[in-house]
């Protein structure tokens, strides 16, 4: 398996500081994010869903996931579009990078992965730093611009913008990206 597709912080209760705002960025992506894992799935790609621990140490990817959906979670429509399913793979992170701290470059030399498809939240936060720590271990890169979303257009825009110089991945929308040739 040559690619994998990695959601960022996609299991999200938005219940912090500028939490609405995001919000109300990500539930657009919502329905992209879904579509484009469908995709993946049908190209061959695992899923790994790697998510902030938001500060509980003693959490796990169930208890995450239950507190999100909850009838009353700020959240819900939008992680309720893009919940893990069972064959998918979850990684709980301490910070915003994916890679800081977390056992996701020994589960991608597991699933021999070369290249990351990146989607999620926040673009100028948790995927910046996630796609510099990628483009240090020399992934290849994809981050598809409609498949992540940040506090404000300007930011998200700024991000992409960033992560295509820096980086040096392909940024571009999600349809345009042909998966079964990328995997």
């Amino acid at each position: 398996m040559g690619a994998v597709l990695v959601l960022v912080d996609v299991i999200n209760h938005f219940e912090f500081l500028d939490g609405e705002k995001i919000l109300r960025q990500a539930l657009p992506i919502a329905p992209r994010l879904a579509r484009l894992k469908k995709r993946a799935q049908a190209a061959g790609m695992a899923t790994i869903y790697v998510n902030d621990n938001f500060g509980q140490w003693r959490s796990d990817a169930g208890k995450l996931l239950d507190y999100c959906v909850r009838p009353e979670a700020k959240g819900r429509a939008f992680v309720e579009q893009i919940r893990p399913e069972k064959d998918d793979y979850f990684v709980l992170k301490p910070m915003h990078s994916g890679f800081y701290q977390t056992p996701l470059e020994v589960l991608l030399r597991y699933l021999g992965a070369s290249t990351l498809v990146l989607g999620g939240l926040t673009t100028n936060s948790c995927i910046v730093c996630t796609a510099h720590d990628a483009r240090m271990r020399e992934l290849k890169l994809y981050v598809p611009s409609d498949c992540t979303a940040a506090r404000s257009l300007k930011e998200h825009r700024q991000a992409l913008e960033h992560i295509r110089t820096m980086t040096d991945a392909n940024v571009t929308r999600s349809g345009a990206l042909r998966l079964k040739e990328i995997g």
